[in-house]
């Protein structure tokens, strides 16, 4: 462990819970090739049938595919249906 790690990064580590990352980060998650559910998002930042962009806390996440739609948006959440060809993560700077 470096100096890197926070308190809370190393507490989680050491109590096997990183896996589940930190409150408010957000998560990714692809369902087969036809579903995205991205958590804790800010927002969307460009939306079409192609690709559609959502806003992350540390960048962008940019989901390309065919008839893709926004299945479900809520404030935590949103569901990305189509046929899913590539997610690509797009950082804002460096950390």
């Amino acid at each position: 462990m470096g100096k890197e790690h926070g308190f809370l990064e190393r507490f989680l580590e050491e109590a096997e819970l990183a896996e589940q990352g930190l409150p408010g980060e957000s998560v990714v998650e692809l369902g087969g090739d036809t579903r995205v559910l991205i958590e804790n998002h800010y927002g969307v930042k460009e939306y079409s049938r192609e690709k559609i962009v959502v806003k992350v806390k540390y960048g962008c996440v940019c989901v390309c595919g065919c008839n893709l739609a926004l299945l479900r948006m809520t404030r935590e959440q949103l569901v990305i249906r189509g046929r899913i060809d590539g997610i690509t993560l797009i950082r804002r700077g460096k950390r």
